[in-house]
């Protein structure tokens, strides 16, 4: 199963690559933050902003129950964010921010991981990792606030 969720994730990673807020400058790491799969700033100007709700799950697009899953439970909202940004006209890459919720501060290095799958190397949100004590019901283990610009324009390098 963990072999067709990676199959499944190349595939997305791939095609949000192409995709997305390409205007936007994605500000260079500083020698402190060199290797994380956050950028420090994302900048936009003019667009279409989308403000998306938390996303979690307990169950992968299947109906699966995957309580107790990080990996499965990440991919699995990942999937369900780029749905909903689809259907407002975006997608995965027009993501400029993100908020994220954990439960278990161990479960950071599984988050980092499918995220660097899920953009373009250089050209991820600027986000925050919290860990929280619980989430809406039991067994979520991560909660996935997003916001998304489309259609911005270039805004020239500083």
């Amino acid at each position: 199963m963990k072999a067709l969720y990676r199959t499944a994730a190349l595939a997305l990673a791939t095609s949000f690559a192409a995709l997305g807020a390409q205007a936007a400058e994605y500000l260079a790491h500083s020698e402190r933050t060199q290797g994380r799969t956050y950028s420090p700033a994302v900048i936009t100007e003019g667009g279409k902003t989308i403000w998306m709700a938390g996303v979690t799950t307990t169950t992968d697009l299947d109906g699966k129950d995957i309580r107790g899953d990080m990996e499965a439970q990440v991919r699995t909202v990942f999937a369900l964010i780029d749905q909903t940004l689809k259907r407002a006209g975006g997608g995965m890459g027009d993501i400029v921010n993100m908020t994220v919720y954990l439960t278990d501060v161990r479960n950071g290095a599984v988050f980092q991981k499918v995220r660097s799958e899920m953009f373009a190397k250089g050209r991820y949100p600027a986000s925050a990792q919290v860990t929280v004590s619980a989430l809406a019901m039991p067994g979520m283990l991560v909660e996935i606030q997003a916001t998304a610009v489309v259609g911005d324009k270039l805004v020239p390098a500083h």
